[in-house]
């Protein structure tokens, strides 16, 4: 038995005991907080674990799809009402830049790369993808971003029930056994087709954004008509919760004290800063203050994906803004990089 496997399978007995506790004690969202609570556990007290790979990828193809399936001939026509609130995130991500890149660079006394980085409030893999590249220490992003994520998954539910009185009980959608096998073969056809062909486009976050597209197109050609079902949301619930726990294998006290806690108070910035913002939102008239709430919390797609369908809030409002922020800084990161100084380091002699 290789070591890969036995890993994974470690992982994956974690992922579900943590699963099984959350379920029995009924505490929230069990099948994505169990296992990145029992994972991240595991990890923090030294236990090898190892990602699923494509089955992991293929997981999070459910929520892309998922997505893609809200882009109705309704939500397209509502595009122009959301312009005012989606017009917003271009500020948003400035101030956070102007805020978070000092922050990093002369307070945490990262190199003005790592602390560029670090700072971007884009998608985890892209943003370490892009400082790997230009010379950044790819352990502190993939700590950082990874912490990031964390906290927001963490702290959001809470929030949702306290402040918004959201009920996380919502329903996630139909069971398999309920829809029509055709409708399902479309999701599996949406799915792979938009998954491997994003991919060999090189499209950042192609796992989601490729499904996405598939589906919405499918969606708006009367093709599509419902989310996947119940049992493949949860399924995607739990190989992300279980990834965001994976990321902190082999992680020192040193680094907990440095770029842990370093992640952490920049969340309480990134918080202050997405409150604001939803609150300007919802003062405005242009959301409600759950969706505003959620298309301005800093978490990645995914995650955000999870807790608005879970919140019962509307998914295409909030999606729209995440793709927004993540494609501007997708887009952005590099050539404000370039025109910052960041340059990738001079290969040796």
């Amino acid at each position: 038995m290789s070591a890969a496997f036995g890993e994974r399978a470690r992982t994956l007995v974690f992922a579900a005991a943590g699963t099984a506790l959350f379920w029995v004690l009924h505490l929230p969202l069990p099948f994505l907080f169990g296992p990145m609570a029992a994972c991240l556990l595991a990890a923090l007290m030294g236990q090898r674990l190892r990602g699923m790979g494509q089955v992991s990828k293929a997981a999070r193809t459910i929520l892309g799809v998922a997505i893609g399936a809200t882009v109705t001939p309704a939500l397209v026509g509502q595009l122009p009402v959301m312009a005012a609130s989606v017009s917003l995130v271009p500020l948003y991500i400035l101030i956070i830049g102007a805020v978070g890149v000092p922050y990093f660079y002369k307070v945490c006394r990262f190199d003005f790369t790592t602390a560029y980085y670090a700072a971007m409030p884009g998608g985890l893999q892209d943003m370490v993808i892009f400082g790997s590249e230009a010379g950044a220490d790819v352990r502190a992003l993939s700590l950082i971003h990874a912490t990031r994520v964390l906290c927001i998954v963490t702290l959001a539910p809470i929030l949702l029930t306290t402040l918004f009185g959201a009920h996380l009980g919502n329903p996630i959608g139909a069971p398999a056994m309920d829809m029509p096998p055709g409708e399902l073969a479309v999701m599996v056809v949406a799915a792979l087709v938009g998954w491997k062909g994003a991919e060999r486009l090189k499209v950042f976050g192609a796992t989601i954004i490729g499904p996405m597209v598939a589906a919405a197109v499918l969606s708006l050609a009367g093709f599509l008509h419902a989310r996947p079902p119940a049992e493949a949301i949860v399924t995607a619930q739990f190989f992300i919760g279980m990834g965001i726990g994976v990321y902190y294998v082999g992680i020192t006290f040193r680094e907990i004290r440095r770029l842990v806690v370093s992640g952490v108070a920049y969340v309480l910035v990134l918080a202050v800063l997405a409150t604001i913002f939803s609150e300007i939102v919802t003062q405005l008239g242009l959301a409600p203050a759950l969706e505003g709430f959620l298309a301005f919390a800093p978490g990645g797609q995914a995650e955000m994906a999870v807790l608005s369908i879970v919140a019962g809030a509307d998914l295409g409002f909030v999606i729209v803004h995440h793709l927004t922020r993540v494609v501007l800084v997708i887009m952005g990161a590099p050539v404000a990089a370039r025109l910052l100084g960041v340059r990738p380091p001079s290969p040796p002699n």
